[in-house]
């Protein structure tokens, strides 16, 4: 299957060229995830939208929160409170995987970094946490701790199994330490 630019999909079989059924372009979330997974112990956390809650950012100590293609869920007004003071950054990012991953490391890589810094905690979610946050996750492992992509592609499946970078994500991140 190939996505193009424009969001259309084509199937390839038998030398034929066939419309894909049409998709939303994201993993629908229909269940509540709200337990982000530890990555880098007492500082970098993987999660979907659903971690980004007072309740959640309380439990795990979250400083900051790193949104990749969907902005962040603002917190329910009776959970917006003085204790819980976040800083966040928004990163635009589509799921395709003609996205390129260079740009978006760059400023996300300086946004955890700037929160290593601090001594913060920092949340990097998508909408699902399945492909858009752990590809910027794994591609963070490489740059910054030294990791192979198999090495920082194992430290988050192991910790978050639901990971699935898109194919060209997939792809990138293999080219990064070449």
């Amino acid at each position: 299957m190939v996505t193009y630019l424009d969001g259309s999909r084509k199937i390839f079989r038998h030398g034929l060229e066939i419309d894909a059924p049409p998709r939303l372009g994201f993993i629908v979330d229909t269940s509540p995830d709200q337990v982000p997974a530890c990555i880098v112990r007492d500082f970098l956390f993987l999660g979907s939208q659903d971690c980004v809650r007072r309740s959640v950012i309380r439990k795990y100590g979250i400083t900051h929160v790193l949104s990749v293609g969907i902005e962040m869920p603002p917190l329910d007004e009776d959970e917006a409170d003085e204790d819980c003071k976040i800083e966040g950054k928004f990163i635009e990012c589509l799921d395709l995987p003609e996205t390129r991953l260079d740009d978006v490391l760059v400023v996300s890589n300086a946004f955890i970094d700037n929160c290593r810094e601090v001594g913060g905690r920092v949340l990097v979610h998508c909408n699902a946490g399945v492909s858009r946050s752990p590809s910027i996750v794994i591609g963070y492992l490489m740059q910054r701790c030294d990791q192979s992509f198999l090495q920082a592609f194992g430290t988050v499946k192991t910790k978050r199994p639901s990971v699935q970078p898109n194919a060209g994500f997939f792809q990138q991140l293999k080219q990064m330490q070449t």
